[in-house]
């Protein structure tokens, strides 16, 4: 059976379940006075059975974090029937509204994912951490995270939305923070280890080992995995290691150190067109293109509690190691010839140095008889990112990074010097009513400094001011029982980064009064509960961007040929609907049925500017109400799950929407593949669990269920011009054991 034939209208999806939720809604108000808790009977419970997977929310009070009124979810691993061994993103955040991933390629290595019509590349525009330790390489030079942890080492992931930015940063998507499991409290050893084998030749092993003794406790784990890959030329494989020892010290006191390490390589099979695409979506169009970065994230920790009402928390971190490549450059339709004249491969270097100590402070106060909060905090990072390019590596096939004479026609430093300072305040109105304003000041500036060879070295140096004073509320009222509202607005910022300041060619340029992007998000929602039996969320959000970065065409005052210059182009505004609502159509102590659907309708749109246009390069093109690309407009996922003594099983339908893959809208492709229409596509998914015994679980997954071909992006930079196909149907087979 093809997959073409099973579809189902996301829009007509997105309409019933939006009007069945503001329907109960209604209803569910107009009845409050008459609506009374149920009381269940007393259950007790034998054995053991699986359960079902629930979305959670953050406590108000989360840690030395103020959360209340923030969009937040909760993901709880332990019980999802996902392909955690490969991080299939779609089915790990199937649950949170409006997650767009980005499938490149099918080896785990990295999590792909955007909200809110953000770009998803390496999950970079979120402050992203590990059990609160900052794990972004270069927050102003290199956002994205190389840094990759095993998913099944995660407990839970804790998710904020972008009015999160005041207290974690300025990024414009938020916060993403994977906690890693806890070694156990009453025992002095555990060990559990999960093993995958599975389609395209995958092999997965996770082995960790925890305990407590006194006052020490550790968590050590190693992990490895080897795929050979959905395409041709595309073997991957893994290795992590991890390990954390925590002291308490006294009944104030907890120190904690941890030392996180991975590494991968990842063999590229390079970009296709959109015939290639369609005639073979597993051909390779390279065979010597290989990507490897290895990266080591240190941190130490100390909690204290000054009193009752009064806390501080301190983590020193580093994000450290090297993301290199080397690979045979250019488009689906560059040939990759080993002859006289196309030799070398180019190696590219980046070396990561960055380091962040980052001091927060909770206090807890009375106003009259109602409890208020005050969190503050600074935060100091210095980073140098040695970025070596254009380097003339060997014109073999296999993975090496050596140099011809060790030099690269690109040789930057770019180091950031950066303080933060933010307080926010939780107030207490009333017993239902919560109001948490705040303010966030950064001062900092990025020097860049080294050799260009195709530019006169005086025009190298440049020196970014990093300078903002953000602010932002947050606000929840408890209208019930079981409703909540909750609306919020926070400044946001995005850096210039390293790449929209090094001209690629001699034809090429960068202003030197680049800005970074501002803007904001704002959003007002409302969730809770219709009924004991269905749950929902409703949210609806803009998030505005001012100074995009883009190319635009100079005319060369020497009177040659035109320049494109690197510079900003414009301003871009998104609206958008989350919505999330959840069916509990049966439920006793050995039987769980439920039904979700969790969607998103998005409207990214520049409000203004202008930019080069791909087919006439010599002109600039208005952008004026172009829509933004890769936004697609609706993305729905629904699901049922169904858990019964040992057993769950659950399956997923997929829908994300077509998007244009550049700000002119072009339809058509191009020759390259690099610009046209992303087609929508709807994908099945599904997973098995049982439980042969309390501590031995068997899991089965078929990803891709009716083996749809698609691709979800055309990349105008790594891994490569034009499409990626996403992987087709594959099987995982999981055998978990905890002793």
């Amino acid at each position: 059976m093809k997959s073409d034939n099973i579809m189902v209208n996301p829009k007509l999806i997105f309409i019933y379940f939006l009007f069945i939720s503001v329907h109960g809604i209604i209803s569910a108000q107009s009845k409050q006075d008459t609506l009374k808790i149920q009381n269940l009977g007393e259950i007790n419970v034998v054995g053991y059975h699986s359960k079902i997977a629930e979305i959670e929310e953050l406590p108000d009070i989360n840690g030395t974090y103020l959360v209340s009124g923030k969009k937040n979810e909760v993901i709880q691993l332990a019980n999802q029937n996902s392909n955690i061994s490969e991080k299939t993103a779609r089915q790990i955040f199937s649950k949170i509204p409006g997650v767009f991933v980005y499938d490149m390629d099918g080896s785990g290595n990295q999590i792909n994912i955007a909200t809110r019509g953000l770009d998803p590349h390496r999950s970079w525009e979120y402050n992203i951490r590990q059990n609160d330790v900052m794990i972004n390489s270069d927050l102003y030079g290199y956002p994205a995270s190389h840094y990759s942890f095993p998913l099944e080492s995660v407990d839970k992931i804790e998710l904020i939305r972008g009015t999160a930015s005041l207290q974690y940063g300025g990024q414009f998507g938020g916060m993403i923070n994977y906690k890693i499991k806890q070694a156990p409290s009453n025992k002095n050893f555990e060990l559990e280890s999960i093993n995958t084998v599975g389609s395209f030749g995958l092999f997965s092993t996770f082995n960790s080992v925890g305990g407590s003794f006194k006052k020490w406790k550790y968590y050590i784990y190693e992990a490895n995995r080897h795929s050979e890959g959905y395409r041709k030329n595309s073997q991957s494989n893994y290795n992590a290691q991890y390990i954390n020892i925590s002291y308490a010290a006294n009944e104030k006191l907890l120190l904690t150190a941890e030392l996180g390490r991975s590494i991968y390589s990842y063999h590229i099979p390079g970009p296709l067109n959109d015939s290639m695409f369609n005639a073979n979506p597993k051909s390779s169009t390279r065979s010597r293109n290989y990507f490897s970065p290895e990266i080591w994230v240190p941190s130490l920790k100390l909690f204290y509690t000054i009193n009752k009402n009064t806390s501080i928390d301190w983590i020193t971190s580093a994000v450290l190691g090297n993301r290199n490549s080397v690979q045979v450059t250019g488009n689906a339709i560059s040939p990759d010839v080993i002859n006289q004249n196309f030799g070398g491969r180019q190696v590219d270097i980046d070396g990561f140095h960055s380091y962040t100590s980052e001091l927060r402070l909770i206090h807890h106060y009375q106003i009259g008889k109602l409890k208020s909060s005050l969190a503050t905090g600074i935060r100091l990072i210095n980073n140098d990112l040695h970025r070596q390019q254009l380097g003339v590596g060997t014109s073999e096939s296999n993975e090496d990074y050596s140099v011809k004479d060790d030099l690269f026609k690109r040789d930057l430093h770019f180091k950031t010097q950066n303080i933060a300072l933010y307080v926010e305040n939780l107030f207490q109105i009333t017993d239902n009513w919560i109001i948490s304003p705040g303010i966030r000041f950064e001062s900092g500036h990025s020097d860049v400094s080294g050799t260009i060879t195709y530019i006169n070295e005086n025009d190298i140096p440049n020196k970014i001011n990093h300078s903002f004073l953000l602010g932002g509320v947050s606000t929840k009222y408890k209208l019930s029982t079981h409703n909540v509202l909750h609306a919020g607005f926070s400044q946001a910022y995005r850096p210039v980064v390293f790449k929209d300041i090094i001209p690629e060619t001699n034809q090429e340029g960068s202003s030197k009064d680049l800005k970074d992007v501002t803007g904001y998000n704002a959003e007002i929602g409302i969730n809770g509960r219709i009924n004991p039996s269905i749950k929902f969320d409703l949210t609806l959000f803009r998030l505005q961007q001012n100074n995009r970065m883009g190319s635009v065409t100079i005319p060369d005052i020497n009177g040659k040929d035109s320049l494109y210059f690197r510079t900003n182009i414009g301003n871009s505004l998104t609206d958008g609907i989350e919505f999330y609502i959840q069916w509990k159509i049966f439920e006793n102590s050995n039987t769980n049925i439920t039904l979700f659907n969790s969607s998103t309708y998005m409207n990214g749109r520049y409000t203004d500017g202008e930019m080069r246009d791909a087919n006439d390069k010599n002109i600039n093109k208005s952008l004026k109400d172009n829509k933004v690309e890769a936004i697609p407009e609706i993305i729905s996922r629904s699901g049922l799950d169904i858990s019964f003594k040992k057993f769950s099983f659950s399956i997923l339908y997929s829908y994300t929407g077509q998007s244009f893959a550049d700000p002119f809208n072009t339809i058509n492709p191009n020759k390259s593949g690099t610009i046209g229409l992303v087609q929508s596509y709807g994908l099945f998914d599904a997973g098995l669990s049982y439980y042969l015994s309390k501590n031995i679980k068997l899991k089965v997954n078929v990803n891709n269920l009716f083996d749809k071909q698609y691709f979800t992006k055309r990349p105008t930079f790594y891994p490569g011009p034009g499409i990626w196909s996403s992987d087709g149907r594959g099987v995982q087979l999981t055998f978990q054991v905890k002793l």
